[in-house]
């Protein structure tokens, strides 16, 4: 369900018009995100953030949310270069709003340009289009990514045992209130005791990968839907917003896109795509912390669609997808438990 035209903002409502761009576009489509405004404009994305402040992320004023399209071009730009294109202003007085216009700036968009549905991989593996030799590729990009990512003594510091704790912690105190909803008693009490004997019980391998330089500037949220098969291969999206989302395991990356895998029936290229990295990279301790992270990564994606359950601007009759969805993680999360 969309929200009515007439309810957005004066600035937004001015960006629906094709005339207010540059490049002429003869259709503007709005997508809306918790975090921004999208606007598909043809050969081109405007991507515009929302002046809000959710705790793990602020926007809420015009220096921040510049800081912060600087921020997404830049660390884009090193898995998908060719699609950033740069930061430009709105400019608006009295009601009237001008891109890349003279004037006073009221507000920013990042400029991409746009990529093509067909490429998407969540769309290729909704079609059975995707090869293990497609997710191999895309294992020797990451590698290459890793490899020169950054690390340094505060990137690694989220590597420490405290932090992957509190992380996992946090899961468990958030998602209480869903037992019996989206996972089950035994589900869940099933999953913290495993995660807690495996920190307790790996103590060592998780500060010899602080030693080793595992810990770096990664993606933050690599998924099926931030990979695009097109001129290469773009990963887009990634997180600019909070370092303690991006900064991690390359394990944990890894094991991201694996569960995103598993949870798409494809447990085949799940397989393809990590012995592909680890041949690649020769990180022959991340098999054994794979099947950890694919248990937290799941777990994180069963509370975030759980969470949607509680949005009063989510329509009532999408949260039965939404439901399934939710459980449908907890099981694959409680699947890795062993």
């Amino acid at each position: 369900m969309k929200e009515p035209v007439s309810r957005l903002p004066e600035m937004v409502r001015a960006l629906l018009e094709p005339g207010i761009y540059p490049d002429a576009s003869a259709k503007v489509e709005l997508v809306q995100t918790q975090m921004s405004f999208v606007f598909l404009t043809g050969d081109y994305v405007y991507k515009v953030k929302k002046p809000v402040n959710l705790g793990y992320l602020d926007y809420s004023t015009l220096g921040k949310r510049y800081f912060y399209c600087q921020r997404e071009v830049e660390l884009n730009r090193r898995l998908c270069p060719d699609a950033y294109l740069g930061v430009v202003a709105i400019t608006g007085e009295d009601k009237w709003f001008s891109l890349e216009g003279k004037g006073k700036v009221v507000d920013y968009a990042v400029k991409m340009r746009r990529l093509p549905q067909e490429g998407m991989l969540k769309m290729l593996l909704a079609r059975g289009q995707v090869s293990a030799e497609m997710m191999r590729r895309v294992a020797w990009k990451l590698d290459d990514f890793h490899r020169r990512a950054e690390t340094n003594t505060a990137i690694s510091a989220f590597g420490d045992l405290d932090t992957i704790v509190t992380n996992n912690e946090e899961n468990f105190t958030q998602t209480e209130k869903y037992i019996g909803r989206t996972i089950s008693q035994n589900g869940y009490q099933h999953i913290k005791d495993y995660t807690r004997a495996f920190i307790e019980r790996n103590t060592p391998l998780f500060r010899k990968r602080i030693d080793d330089g595992k810990i770096r500037d990664c993606h933050g949220d690599l998924h099926a839907a931030h990979i695009c098969f097109t001129d290469g291969i773009c990963i887009f999206d990634c997180i600019e917003f909070n370092e303690r989302f991006r900064y991690g395991d390359v394990a944990s990356e890894v094991a991201f896109l694996a569960m995103d895998l598993d949870n798409s029936g494809r447990a085949d290229l799940s397989r393809s795509f990590v012995d592909a990295y680890i041949a690649s990279s020769q990180d022959k301790e991340l098999s054994q912390l794979l099947t950890f992270y694919k248990c937290y990564r799941a777990y994180v994606r069963g509370k975030v669609e759980s969470f949607k359950l509680d949005d009063p601007h989510i329509p009532e009759d999408e949260k039965a997808g939404i439901l399934a969805a939710a459980r449908k993680y907890f099981e694959l999360a409680e699947s890795y438990v062993i």
